[in-house]
């Protein structure tokens, strides 16, 4: 008879844990926490929510389209930016005119992305939790109130890189296209043919979009020359994947996505640079690509890559810093090639 995880003993979820982890190898906080991960997003993609939706970044990476080999430990989403202000945009357009009037849609978003998680999201997956009886609770978190953070109760430690919880951190300033829905399983899922795991079927943003968006933001970090936050290495690990991936080719070859991008985050994301000038997204796609970072930025990034690798949040041996490095120069270079 196959039991499901969340209906088993905590003893018995714990053995299975175990288990999985000596045919894996995996850590057991990683196992659990992928087992709520796909969980949550169940929980999101069977209810009214799922049609304006999408999965983007490190888990769609590792969970969908299976390019990374790293735990992705938040949960990044897309709210479509047409239904959150739809007053204010009229149509289908999905970018302003002007940077001010990008101004008034980004203030409008971060005004009532929190107010749409507490009325609309939070209450999703607090139904879901009472319905399946889980010893779990939500909250609002981040900065400006952006994520939905879901507690578990852990059977499992790790260093404490990896907390138990699941951080839902949403983002309503564009559509998310392209986007497609794909099957997401839990990692234990077929290592142990008693039990049966959450399963997911996420609308997915593509791959060409996902590497526009992180190289974009590797090309601003070296502008700056400084870290802008813990846990931000993952987007050069994550690089050197899709370039090893055979997307590459496809993500080189698909201009308008890179176009798409670099124009958004011309209005949405205004960055200056060391010198205080304001970073122009355009060269950065035209063949001046720049993700290899220099000196005291270099050395943070390495500190930061450091703490993932030590929490086990790599798997399959992952690259040491350096050659992670050299990794990145040889993506760098082909970009820039392609575009010329």
């Amino acid at each position: 008879m196959i039991e499901y995880f969340f209906e088993l003993s905590p003893d018995d979820r714990r053995e299975a844990l175990e288990q999985v982890r000596a045919q894996t190898g995996r850590p057991t906080h990683l196992l659990e926490k992928d087992v709520w991960v796909v969980w949550t997003l169940r929980a999101l993609f069977e209810s009214p929510l799922a049609a304006d939706l999408t999965l983007k970044g490190g888990t769609s990476l590792s969970k969908v389209y299976k390019i990374i080999d790293r735990f992705s430990e938040d949960v990044d989403l897309t709210y479509d930016i047409r239904k959150l202000i739809a007053d204010m945009i009229g149509g289908d357009g999905c970018l302003p005119v002007s940077r001010s009037q990008a101004d008034k849609w980004t203030k409008a978003v971060r005004h009532r992305l929190p107010e749409w998680l507490k009325a609309n999201v939070q209450p999703v997956i607090e139904r879901s939790l009472a319905r399946e009886r889980l010893d779990a609770n939500t909250e609002l978190g981040g900065k400006n109130s952006d994520k939905l953070l879901v507690h578990y109760p852990a059977l499992a430690q790790g260093t404490g890189y990896v907390r138990p919880v699941v951080a839902l951190e949403f983002g309503g300033r564009a559509t998310g296209e392209p986007h497609q829905v794909l099957p997401v399983v839990c990692d234990m899922d077929g290592h142990l043919p008693e039990v049966s795991f959450p399963t997911a079927s996420p609308q997915v943003m593509s791959v060409a979009r996902t590497f526009w968006e992180k190289a974009t933001a590797a090309h601003v970090y070296c502008a700056q020359g400084r870290i802008r936050s813990e846990r931000y290495a993952r987007h050069w690990h994550d690089l050197a994947a899709m370039a090893r991936s055979p997307h590459f080719t496809g993500i080189m070859m698909d201009r308008a996505v890179a176009a798409t991008v670099a124009r958004h985050k011309s209005f949405f994301f205004i960055e200056k640079d060391v010198n205080d000038t304001v970073i122009d997204y355009a060269p950065a796609i035209q063949g001046h690509l720049r993700i290899v970072p220099e000196g005291l930025a270099r050395e943070a990034l390495a500190e930061d890559y450091a703490a993932m690798l030590a929490d086990e949040v790599m798997a399959g041996g992952a690259l040491a810093f350096d050659p992670l490095m050299r990794a990145c120069a040889e993506v760098e270079a082909r970009v820039n090639e392609a575009a010329e």
